[in-house]
């Protein structure tokens, strides 16, 4: 499957101009994104006229370093993850290190970018090697003591290691960015519209030292992220019965999709439960045929026998999804 539709999710517009349809009639099923949002966003209170102010950006950047678990000195906000990927790799120059199977920004950020087919091979160069965890589109989770033992032998050999936990709300035990410190070689991502549902929000947080974080606010600028993202940042990470709440119902979610898929025969992979990777010889073939029913999945021009499927938004959804699948 070639063009825009292999790139990333989402794009509804390029699928309707190609498959038909008024965007209601869709089922974006293209992202990882949670299709329940924060139920806070509709009655923030956002003031459109002002510059954003300072101290609400400390106020955020202090609320989100506590539900991460890091000093929120080693915290800064910036307009999305992919954003504060890409103004690292410019930062800290020299090559990047990524997976095959991969965000493509992990390669895209940096100028000079190679593949490592397996990370007990990594090249003795040095480099910065961007890992997800959990891994996009596979659902891979890494534990912590193993990303620790890549970070120091990344540091023995003078490179970066950055870990990038967008998807990492859903299983905060096994984030590394309580281990984030002046001195060490570590950067940790963190995306706020994934799992709180508002993608458009463009928020995002770099968790790095203090030497590196001075270099990137320069970079910024004063107002790095709009008075909505400071708004919806700040009370979302403070929503803990929410929080709580979504973090029992998504797994609850995928399983439900996971048995929609089985019973079609396809093999759900990942343990986000954000989204789901299955394997199929009739991948193009299905992509095609769900897009000619308005509902719109993720193929890959890389891997053309892979798809990722996002959590659909209730029954109704769901049963779309399986009835789909089912006249083939």
């Amino acid at each position: 499957m070639s063009g825009g539709l292999s790139v990333h999710g989402g794009r509804l517009a390029e699928a309707r101009s190609r498959f038909g349809g008024a965007r209601e009639d869709w089922l974006d099923l293209s992202t990882g994104i949670n299709p329940v949002a924060w139920s806070g966003g509709a009655t923030a209170d956002i003031d459109w006229r002002s510059l954003p102010d300072p101290g609400d950006l400390a106020r955020l950047e202090r609320q989100a370093a506590r539900y991460f678990g890091v000093d929120p000195a080693l915290c800064c906000a910036v307009p999305g993850s992919e954003t504060g990927l890409r103004l690292i790799a410019r930062i800290l120059g020299g090559r990047g290190l990524h997976l095959p199977l991969a965000y493509s920004t992990h390669a895209d950020a940096f100028e000079h970018a190679d593949p490592v087919a397996s990370l007990a091979q990594l090249p003795a160069a040095p480099g910065t090697l961007v890992i997800a965890n959990p891994n996009n589109p596979d659902g891979v989770l890494r534990a912590t003591e193993a990303l620790l033992n890549l970070l120091e032998r990344q540091e023995s050999g003078s490179g970066w290691l950055i870990v990038d936990e967008a998807f990492a709300d859903c299983r905060p035990e096994h984030s590394i960015a309580g281990h984030v410190a002046s001195g060490r070689r570590l950067i940790v991502l963190r995306s706020f519209g994934k799992f709180f549902g508002l993608a458009g929000v463009r928020l995002g947080f770099v968790v790095a030292p203090t030497e590196l974080l001075g270099q990137l606010r320069r970079r910024l600028g004063e107002w790095p992220v709009s008075a909505a993202a400071l708004a919806f940042g700040t009370e979302a990470y403070g929503d803990a019965g929410w929080i709580a709440a979504t973090r029992r119902t998504l797994p609850e979610q995928a399983s439900r999709l996971d048995a929609v898929l089985k019973r079609h025969g396809l093999a759900p992979r990942g343990e986000c439960p954000l989204f789901r990777l299955v394997e199929t010889s009739e991948a193009g073939a299905l992509f095609i045929r769900l897009a000619q029913r308005h509902i719109l999945i993720r193929p890959f021009a890389d891997h053309s026998r892979l798809l990722r499927f996002g959590l659909p938004n209730g029954d109704a959804a769901l049963g779309r999804l399986d009835a789909a699948l089912a006249h083939g």
